[in-house]
């Protein structure tokens, strides 16, 4: 048995796969989901699936600016 990679469109994929000689087995198929650029956000928040593991205390500053910057006795 010998492995062989398809690349190409849909239909450029499959007229090459309908034409191999011998039993084919079984297929790996990579699908890209569509993209909304309606919904899609450039400042979308990656970590947003983390919020369940993080810690927030209330009345705390967790920005940026606050993070970075020396409070008196540090």
């Amino acid at each position: 048995m010998k492995a062989q990679v398809l690349t190409g469109s849909k239909n450029e994929i499959a007229e090459t796969l309908a034409h191999i000689n011998g039993k084919i087995h079984e297929a790996i198929v990579f699908v890209e989901e569509p993209v909304d650029p309606v919904t899609t956000t450039t400042e979308e928040n990656i970590f947003a699936e983390m919020d369940s593991y993080t810690v927030q205390v209330g009345g705390a500053d967790y920005s940026r600016e606050s993070l970075y910057t020396r409070m008196e006795g540090e």
